[in-house]
This record gives C-alpha cells, sequence and structure tokens, in this order.
C-alpha cells in the first residue's frame, strides 16, 4: 500500500461549538479591554475633576487671576477619592499678592498625607481638607524685597548669591568667586539653613548718592519663624572695583541692609527650614504637619 502526505483538506473541519467558543472568548477579551479603557477614563475624569475645583478654591484663597496648577498622584484616583485619603497632592502658583508688599510670590507646596471627604471635595469645601505633612517653598523676587523695611531705602536694589567665606572675610581689590554648591550625583541640592548673598543698590549719604555692596548672611530662625537678613560687610564700587568702607561708614548704612520676613505672613504657613538665594531672587523652604488647606495662604 502507497501512502500520500495529508494535505489541508483532509484535515478534520473545526467543530461548530469550538468556532463558537473561540468567538466568545475574542468578545470577552474586547469587552473586558474596552470596559478597563471606560474606568481608566473616569478615573482620569475625576481627578481631573477633583484638581479643578482645589484649584479654584486656591485660586480664590490667594488672591490670582489664575488659577494654579493641582496635580493628584496616584492611581487610581477613585480608590483614594472614596476613602477620603490622598498620598500626595501638588500645587503650584506665581504671582501670588502678599499684603500691601509683595506682588509676585511664587510658591511650589507638596501635600502628603491628605484628608478630604469625598462630599466635600465635590462641593468645593476646602476648609474640611487637613495635609499631614507639607514641604513647600516660597521664591521672593528682588523687586519685592525692595518694598521690605529697609530695604526699601535702597534704590536698584539687586540680588545675588555669594559663599559664606566671601561674605565673611572678603577680598578686598579682587573680584568676589562664583560660590560652589556641593551636591551629591543624583541627588538634588541640600538647602542650608543659612547661605550668603551680595545686595547691591544705591544709598543717599552725606548728600551724596552712593553705589553700596552689601554682603550678609540670610538666616532661616525656625524657632522664630523668620528668615533674617544679617549684613557683615559694605563695600563701595560696582561689578568691576570694589573698595572698602571706612568703618564709621558701614556702621551708618549697615542698618540699611538689615531685614527679617516673618513666614507666618508668607502664603504656606511652614517652619522655615532652609534658604537659598538665586540671582534676583530668595527661596524660602519650609515645612509643616497637620495643617489644613485653608491655612495655606495665611
Amino acid at each position: 500500500m502507497v501512502s500520500r502526505p495529508v494535505t489541508r483538506d483532509d484535515r478534520p473541519a473545526p467543530r461548530p461549538d469550538a468556532r463558537r467558543r473561540g468567538r466568545r472568548a475574542r468578545r470577552w477579551v474586547i469587552a473586558l479591554v474596552v470596559l478597563v479603557l471606560l474606568l481608566v477614563g473616569a478615573d482620569f475624569g475625576a481627578a481631573a475633576f477633583a484638581e479643578h475645583m482645589i484649584s479654584q478654591k486656591a485660586r480664590t484663597q490667594l488672591q490670582l487671576t489664575d488659577d494654579p496648577s493641582v496635580t493628584i498622584h496616584g492611581f487610581p484616583f477613585l480608590t483614594q477619592a472614596l476613602g477620603g485619603d490622598y498620598s500626595h497632592i501638588s500645587v503650584s502658583a506665581a504671582g501670588v499678592p502678599v499684603g500691601d508688599k509683595l506682588q509676585d510670590v511664587a510658591l511650589n507646596a507638596e501635600l502628603e498625607h491628605v484628608t478630604a471627604p469625598l462630599s466635600d471635595l465635590t462641593n468645593g469645601n476646602t476648609k474640611a481638607i487637613t495635609i499631614g505633612e507639607l514641604t513647600g517653598s516660597v521664591t521672593i523676587k528682588a523687586a519685592d524685597l525692595a518694598r521690605v523695611a529697609p530695604l526699601d531705602k535702597i534704590k536698584d536694589l539687586r540680588i545675588e548669591p555669594s559663599s559664606t567665606d566671601y561674605v565673611e572675610n572678603g577680598d578686598a581689590g579682587q573680584s568676589e568667586p562664583t560660590p560652589t554648591t556641593t551636591t551629591t550625583e543624583g541627588q538634588p541640592e541640600q538647602d542650608e539653613s543659612s547661605t550668603g548673598v551680595r545686595i547691591s543698590g544705591h544709598v543717599q549719604f552725606a548728600g551724596k548718592d552712593l553705589e553700596i555692596f552689601c554682603f550678609a548672611m540670610i538666616e532661616a530662625d525656625a524657632k522664630g519663624g523668620t528668615i533674617n537678613f544679617v549684613p557683615k560687610r559694605l563695600q563701595f564700587g560696582n561689578d568691576q572695583e570694589t573698595t572698602v568702607v571706612p568703618q564709621a561708614v558701614q556702621n551708618a548704612l549697615m542698618p540699611n541692609f538689615k531685614a527679617s520676613i516673618n513666614t507666618k505672613d508668607l502664603p504656606l504657613s511652614v517652619t522655615p527650614t532652609g534658604v537659598r538665594v538665586q540671582s534676583g531672587s530668595v527661596t524660602i523652604k519650609g515645612e509643616a504637619t497637620n495643617v489644613s488647606f485653608a491655612e495655606l495662604s495665611k
């Protein structure tokens, strides 16, 4: 007997019930995928709604012209919303007015372990929102610092970073060295409780307009809740050439550079933990525990 190879036509046809089961399984898979997409879309939609509600309330509290940025982290959102417990919320805003002095403050806040009942959140009742841990920063520009007494006596006030060594010791007749920041690779910069700053501008003395450089320390006083400008020495001159100010003149002009900022008067009612100077601005870092969302603007 001669055998021949089995061709496709020789194979037994699949049973109808097997084909039906295959089609039915594919339909279930498609339906499941569609359901997951709908749930994910609903979750993101609910999160966006909650972010919008918080943003609008923050806009009112901070007296902003635009809504601040609010991001609710973590997925799924609905699980957090139903439990009324959120692990992490970020809030940031620019152009925040503070009293009659500061007009352009920027803030960034990281809120952790936030408790917000769903009913209050959907009704926009942010007074019920409590924050377990808050870390934040407030940045004040030189133009706003120039309105803070007694710095308001200095015309054309400018702010630049300086090294602590140069503030304390100086080097008459030579240009100021660029301050360096120690960082660990892969880790963010560490803010210090005090840092050097160069404040420059014009002051009136003995009927003359003098350009003065003040080298000072900015110190975060956690106990007193203040940021203090502590002047150390003055120099005459400009960026190209400076000369030492006589001690008698320093004694007369130094108080113009001694200022304090109460952090309780700033957005984010935090205990100051660090300070950083950038060209043209000062950033105050702080933290707080067990505060309400309504207290952020006090």
